[in-house]
């Protein structure tokens, strides 16, 4: 028989039987397609064209990822993300870090209309700039070239960026600065040495957005590359493996896992200074 000092933890668990289920199953939702994407690449092809799928693999075989690594412009297209995507978050983190600590330290007339219009800028869909980014890259001789996708990474990673270093530049306390000015620093030296590093968590958190941003983007690799095939990224070069006589689904699932590990590696690098430094909601003294 229960005490009535079970009851309570009793019931607090039957109030959150529901939100745990909801949770699971999303948990399941979520992931069941990356488990079906790894599992697909280790499967034989016969598995894969049979009637009857498998949740796991009836034997394991490595022989997609070596069609994927074989395949022509592996390591060129893996170059060219990582250089294209790395170029871009930086940029992105650099001038971003200049506006923000701006707009959060500075009193100027037009502030409140500059995070404005990078709030729109944030919310416009980038698809719908195509044709104006096409027929300028084209006028201006920047199609088929890596800085172009670049400049371009850089464009939709900003506004985000501004907006999220913004708020962590707020939260720390001007009075830090202020202290470290009195001892003798100059503005920037005290922002250098107080307030840069307590951004870390920020820094980390905008990296990861642009870098998952930037490294998945397909609709303006495949447009604007179009005759010098060497200058594609990774999510290009996916499509190299369907034809007119089908789709290789083992190599394309192989490419895809092989695709999606670094920013697996750099997710989970990072995710959990970013979580300590968002939960600690504070600046220790």
């Amino acid at each position: 028989m229960s005490t009535p000092q079970s009851r309570p933890p009793v019931r607090r668990a039957l109030r959150r039987l529901p939100l745990n289920a909801a949770a699971a199953l999303t948990v399941v939702v979520c992931l069941f397609p990356v488990y079906w994407m790894v599992t697909t690449a280790f499967k034989p092809s016969t598995d894969i064209q049979s009637y009857d799928p498998r949740l796991v693999p009836s034997r394991w075989t490595f022989e997609h990822f070596r069609v994927a690594v074989e395949a022509d412009g592996f390591a060129l297209f893996w170059r060219n993300s990582l250089l294209v995507t790395l170029s871009a978050v930086l940029l992105a983190l650099l001038v971003a870090l200049g506006a923000a600590y701006a707009v959060a330290r500075m009193r100027w007339r037009g502030r409140r209309q500059f995070m404005l219009a990078v709030f729109i800028a944030q919310m416009a869909p980038w698809e719908s700039l195509i044709i104006p980014i096409y027929i300028i890259s084209r006028d201006t001789g920047m199609l088929d070239r890596l800085p172009t996708l670049t400049l371009i990474y850089f464009m939709i990673t900003l506004p985000f960026t501004v907006v999220v270093l913004r708020g962590f530049i707020a939260g720390i306390p001007p009075e830090l600065e202020e202290a470290a000015q009195v001892d003798g620093c100059t503005r920037a030296g005290a922002f250098r040495k107080v307030a840069f590093p307590l951004l870390a968590p920020g820094l980390m958190a905008t990296s990861l957005f642009g870098f998952i941003t930037a490294w998945n983007e397909f609709t303006y690799a495949n447009f604007l590359i179009i005759k010098q095939q060497d200058s594609r990224t990774l999510p290009v070069w996916l499509s190299s493996f369907q034809s007119t006589f089908g789709t290789d689904w083992g190599a394309t699932m192989a490419a895809s896992t092989l695709f999606a590990l670094p920013a697996l590696i750099i997710f989970l690098a990072l995710q959990r200074h970013v979580t300590a430094g968002l939960a600690s909601g504070g600046v220790k003294g």
